[in-house]
């Protein structure tokens, strides 16, 4: 017994598009932060986890402890000169492609620290993708960030870094 479908029916079934098209989804739909939390932007970083804020319906859920698995490095709160280093080194680890989210007005400019111990901006040693304003940014505004990312991703638009290696800088 055969199933007749005819054109319409047949044309609804369908889902037609384009293997990067797919890759990029699901490159979108499966975003893994590196827990990388260093001043009080971390408590709210934590919070987006919990079932009030459910990133997890964002794909974006599983914060992972190995650079290794994480193609996100979200850097909450201030970077301290001793820091930078280890931050940088990290995200080296981290598997291509990958981005950054600088949360908090200290990660993204210094803050109130503005002194010789802190760095002035995490882009100083990574490049970042996305920024989050506030002091500490609620949970919705990094949510809102993710999202973002997910956006540029999804119009296969590339990390930061590779965008300047284009342009032949180093990043």
């Amino acid at each position: 017994m055969g199933l007749n479908l005819t054109q319409k029916e047949a044309e609804k079934s369908l889902l037609l598009t384009t293997v990067e098209k797919m890759g990029r989804w699901a490159q979108k739909s499966s975003v893994w932060p590196a827990t990388f939390g260093l001043a009080c932007c971390a408590i709210e970083m934590m919070s987006v986890t919990n079932s009030r804020y459910d990133l997890a319906r964002f794909g974006a859920e599983v914060f992972r402890a190995s650079p290794r698995q994480a193609d996100l490095m979200i850097v909450a709160g201030r970077v301290s000169q001793k820091m930078a280093p280890v931050l940088r080194t990290i995200w080296e680890q981290m598997p291509e492609p990958k981005w950054v989210i600088s949360m908090g007005a200290c990660a993204s400019s210094g803050g109130v620290f503005d002194n010789y111990a802190i760095i002035q901006g995490v882009d100083h040693v990574v490049p970042v993708d996305i920024y989050v304003p506030g002091c500490p940014p609620n949970p919705e505004a990094l949510m809102f960030g993710i999202l973002k990312l997910q956006e540029q991703i999804m119009q296969g638009i590339p990390p930061k870094y590779q965008r300047l290696a284009m342009e032949g800088h180093t990043p």
